[in-house]
C-alpha cells in the first residue's frame, strides 16, 4: 500500500505542477526574451509581443490540462489498489508516459494560436 501511496503520489506531482506553472506563466512571464526559461520556441521568441501571448496562452492550456489530467490520473490508479509493487509500478510508469505525451502535445495550441495572431516576422495580424 505504501508502494501505490507513492507511486500515485508521483503521477499527481505532474499534473499539480502544470497547473502551478501555467498560473506562473499567466500572471508572471520571464521579463526578458532568453534562451534559459520560459515558452521558448522560434515563434515565442521572435519578440516581446510574441513571447507575452505564448506564455499568457501556454499558461491557460496548461491549467485547463493539468486539472484534466488531476482526477483522471487518480481514478486510474485505482485499478491497480491493492495489487503487487511490480503491477503498480508500470502501471504508474504508464500513466506518466500518458501525461508526458500530454504534456508535450500542449505546445501544439499554443504555436497554433501564435500562427493565427501572428505574422511570420512575429507582428500581430488583424483578426
Amino acid at each position: 500500500m505504501t508502494f501505490w501511496i507513492f507511486i500515485t503520489a508521483m503521477e499527481l506531482l505532474l499534473p499539480l505542477v502544470m497547473i502551478v506553472i501555467g498560473n506562473l506563466l499567466k500572471k508572471k512571464p520571464p521579463q526578458k526574451i532568453n534562451n534559459l526559461a520560459g515558452y521558448r520556441t522560434t515563434m515565442s521568441m521572435k519578440n516581446k509581443d510574441t513571447w507575452e501571448f505564448a506564455h499568457h496562452h501556454c499558461g491557460k492550456v496548461w491549467q485547463i490540462v493539468g486539472f484534466c489530467m488531476l482526477v483522471p490520473s487518480f481514478v486510474a490508479m485505482l485499478a491497480v489498489l491493492g495489487k503487487g509493487t511490480d503491477t503498480v509500478g508500470m502501471f504508474g510508469t504508464l500513466v506518466i508516459t500518458v501525461q508526458m505525451v500530454i504534456l508535450i502535445g500542449s505546445i501544439i495550441p499554443t504555436e497554433l494560436a501564435l500562427r493565427k495572431h501572428f505574422d511570420k516576422e512575429g507582428k500581430r495580424l488583424q483578426l
